[in-house]
């Protein structure tokens, strides 16, 4: 079997956790497969380069950013290569541009075009163990660029998929997914098997086990994962597959999301296309709005409330601000003290009450809704921030409990 295997920064935070993982490959290596390993920077690594860039030029380029955050990948594959050197085993390091990961020039969160695999299927072909670095790759100005974070997730799974490899098992510092992140609701279960439409609303959703864009890859070229502990790597993981269980349950999973503000644009004139203008406008300046609500008009006017990433509060207000005139609204209400608390499962679809039980645990435990958005697979409440992980618990109780 040809196995990508991608390890975390927690699970190389230190030596000894980089010879135990240099363990876990050299193992897999053992047992007959072809192994290619993607690595993520040590520890807090990409945050203290970022912060040493940011010392010196608050407003560095990003170019000069990425050159700068792609050190901790390449620090972390030649460390293991190190490692696995010393237990004997032939293995060799490759950088992103090396591995030939080609993006595209959206510097700090760059997207993959194509991946040139011959230099790491040349080094397969020598029975070498194969090191890439994970979350960069260059563009064709022969730039390092990085994907983002979490972008080490989309590397591997992307090798794997160029690589036809047979698996692409992702080790963290959990042992799989659960209904529920087990640091907010202890007696959450692990899942055995999650398909890729629930674990990317997971993803998207705020649960931090895999990145949403691995995940969309991952199904978009078929790609198996598996996700388990670098820690207890013999113990089982949760596998994403296209199917799993002919009877799914209801829910699979709840989780919260507090990197969420709302934004509520006032006296808007109701009539046709006004709604079209604002989201227009939001689109051009490439923020991504999630729930809206539309008052029903009353005096020839109308409200609309909308949810947008936290980090994209400033752009989206501004935006807005500068456009008043234009958009004809009275007044611009903000909160950043909200939080989206979400349950997600494919067997929603054929139970039309999930949203009710929802709603109903939440009363129950006193907590108001303030906006609601359904999909399919899918029912997402704004709460406010301060009743997020009570919230999480009480709709995990009622489904799981």
């Amino acid at each position: 079997m040809l196995i990508v295997q991608k390890f975390g920064g927690s699970s190389l935070a230190d030596a000894q956790r980089i010879r135990h993982v240099a363990g876990i490959i050299a193992d897999t290596y053992r047992q007959g497969h072809s192994v290619v390993a993607v690595l993520s920077a040590q520890g807090d690594t990409t945050d203290e380069l970022e912060a040493k860039g940011l010392e010196l030029n608050p407003r560095a380029s990003r170019r000069e950013m990425d050159a700068l955050m792609a050190c901790g990948e390449n620090m972390s594959v030649a460390l293991m290569a190190m490692a696995i050197e010393a237990i004997g085993l032939p293995v060799i390091s490759l950088t992103g541009r090396q591995a030939g990961i080609l993006t595209d020039s959206n510097y700090a969160s760059a997207r993959i075009k194509s991946i040139d695999a011959e230099r790491m299927r040349t080094e397969l072909d020598k029975h070498s163990i194969v090191l890439v670095a994970g979350f960069q790759g260059y563009n064709r100005y022969d730039d390092i660029t990085t994907l983002g974070r979490g972008g080490s997730n989309t590397s591997a799974v992307a090798v794997a998929a160029a690589l036809k490899a047979d698996i692409c098992r992702n080790y963290t510092d959990v042992d799989g997914v659960y209904t529920a992140d087990p640091r907010i609701v202890p007696n959450a279960k692990k899942l055995d098997e999650i398909t890729y439409d629930e674990m990317l609303e997971l993803a998207s959703l705020g649960a931090n086990v895999l990145h949403n864009r691995s995940v969309e890859m991952a199904k978009r070229f078929n790609v198996p994962l598996e996700v388990l502990s670098s820690f207890t790597p013999d113990i089982p993981g949760t596998k994403v597959l296209e199917v799993t269980k002919m009877e799914k349950m209801q829910v699979s999973g709840v989780t919260r999301d507090n990197n969420v503000a709302r934004i509520s644009l006032v006296g808007l004139a109701d009539r046709p296309g006004v709604a079209a203008g604002v989201f227009s406008l939001l689109a051009k300046e490439k923020v991504n709005v999630d729930i809206i609500l539309q008052s029903i008009g009353r005096d020839e006017t109308k409200d609309i409330s909308f949810t947008v990433a936290r980090k994209m509060l400033d752009t989206c207000v501004n935006t807005l601000r500068e456009h008043q005139k234009q958009l004809g609204f009275v007044d611009l209400i903000v909160s950043d003290s909200v939080s989206k608390v979400s349950s997600v499962g494919a067997g929603m679809v054929n139970n039309p009450g999930v949203a009710a039980t929802m709603f109903e645990a939440l009363s129950d435990a006193g907590i108001n809704i303030q906006m609601i958005s359904t999909s399919e697979i899918k029912v997402s409440v704004l709460v406010d921030k301060d009743d997020a992980d009570r919230a999480v618990r009480a709709v995990h109780d009622r489904f799981f409990g």
